[in-house]
């Protein structure tokens, strides 16, 4: 199959005159013609030239119930007639946060932004807050947003990222300021003995441990048995907070995220992308002892788009849906991606072509590689990356829409139908790969 780009090349012509680099997003980088999408409905994307797609990407995590769902679009339409924005408070909001309290584990109180990277930054200015100090361990491979503090030791080159069990951390782009790097620390993910080593090392000066509890913006890497039960153990006694970062995580593994679905609980999280149908909606939730210091006015918190009345409407309409619905929303989720997972290894052993795919289900990914397994960012790095990207542009070519570098989103919206014939796509694709 051969797409017809004619229209999409022309936007693209076009938006180079005035977008920097064509598009509004680095994530939406791609060789060639970016994806200039029409409508979307479902499972699908149509794009300005009429190519459909079964879409995996689903706007990389938030359209967990498909695109436009009825219920959650519906809430939004009755909202914008009633007012876009208010800068005071509303009802909704209140329901919102009941909501969350209800349905997530570490959730006493909670605070609502935009996107992702907000309210990450909120949760380590009130870790700071709260603890008096001024230290934070990121993981190596794992991405919290881009901004300046965090945006460090993601995806680096490893002749820059220093020793496996020692990384350094290495900025993410140009225009980093240098000074952040002194207060965060970055260490390997899966591997506890540097985990203590590097936290005896820094005792009484770090204020919070953030992490994905499933690393998903570096694959779909689970913490192993124990790691993150000992991760929790490790800030309780060095008087450090556990953040979640469940950006990706939320809501799409279990109604409480990954907290619930993996049976630990931290002292502050935060969430976004699922828990509004794809509106900007983010929320910074914790323990009430440090929640409480945004209350009593110790930690600055605010934003004129805070709690946005039409994507708290989406959110109230999509988390009520996950929530009386969870077992048939969770299990459909659950076995259609399994069947998917399944169906991509089969097509990979007869086509003779090492390929792991690995993940929970909701959220998967794809590798080639011999290995039997990928633990980390290393490992990660080691697997043929230019090799997934070829497999993106020929899976467009042939109607299939996943994330680029390998990541797979399920909606309860895939049915068997868009599994056979995405096999097939992917079948046929690693023909001509």
């Amino acid at each position: 199959m051969t797409r017809t780009l004619h229209k999409s090349g022309q936007m693209y012509a076009e938006a180079q005159r005035y977008l920097a680099g064509g598009v509004s997003s680095d994530a939406r980088r791609m060789p060639g013609v970016p994806l200039y999408v029409d409508h979307a409905e479902g499972s699908r994307l149509w794009d300005v030239d009429g190519n459909v797609y079964i879409d995996y990407v689903l706007g990389q995590g938030p359209a967990l119930l498909g695109h436009c769902p009825r219920e959650v679009a519906e809430a939004v339409a009755a909202q914008a007639v009633r007012g876009m924005a208010y800068s005071a408070q509303h009802a909704a909001e209140v329901r919102v946060a009941e909501r969350l309290c209800a349905m997530v584990p570490s959730a006493e109180r909670v605070r609502f932004n935009t996107v992702g990277s907000e309210a990450v930054h909120a949760a380590l200015r009130l870790a700071r807050g709260y603890t008096g100090r001024s230290r934070v361990l990121k993981f190596e491979g794992h991405y919290h947003g881009w901004l300046d503090p965090v945006l460090y030791s993601v995806h680096p080159a490893l002749d820059a990222a220093g020793p496996a069990q020692a990384p350094r951390p290495v900025p993410g782009t140009a225009g980093q300021q240098p000074g952040h790097a002194d207060d965060l620390i970055v260490c390997p993910w899966n591997d506890l003995a540097a985990l203590r080593r590097t936290m005896e090392a820094h005792a009484g000066q770090l204020a919070a441990v953030i992490a994905e509890p499933i690393l998903c913006n570096t694959g779909a890497i689970a913490p192993e048995p124990g790691y993150l039960e000992e991760v929790q153990r490790l800030c309780r006694e060095h008087g450090t907070l556990l953040v979640f970062d469940e950006i990706i995580t939320g809501f799409r593994l279990a109604p409480g995220g990954a907290q619930e679905f993996l049976g630990i609980t931290p002292d502050l999280s935060v969430f976004g992308k699922a828990m509004a149908g794809g509106m900007q909606v983010s929320a910074l939730v914790g323990r009430a002892e440090v929640m409480d210091h945004i209350s009593t006015g110790q930690v600055a918190h605010a934003g004129t788009f805070n709690s946005h009345p039409v994507g708290i409407a989406a959110a109230e309409a999509t988390l009520r849906i996950l929530d009386r619905r969870r077992e048939a929303v969770y299990g459909t989720l659950f076995s259609t991606g399994a069947e998917l997972m399944e169906g991509l290894r089969a097509a990979a052993a007869k086509a003779g072509v090492p390929l792991l795919v690995d993940g929970p289900g909701p959220v998967f990914q794809t590798y080639f590689t011999d290995a039997s397994a990928v633990r980390n960012y290393r490992d990660f790095a080691a697997t043929d990356r230019a090799m997934m990207s070829r497999l993106h542009a020929a899976l467009l070519d042939r109607g299939v829409n996943m994330v680029p570098r390998g990541l797979w989103f399920m909606s309860t919206e895939h049915s068997s139908a868009d599994i056979d014939a995405t096999v097939d796509a992917f079948s046929s694709a690693l023909k001509v790969m």
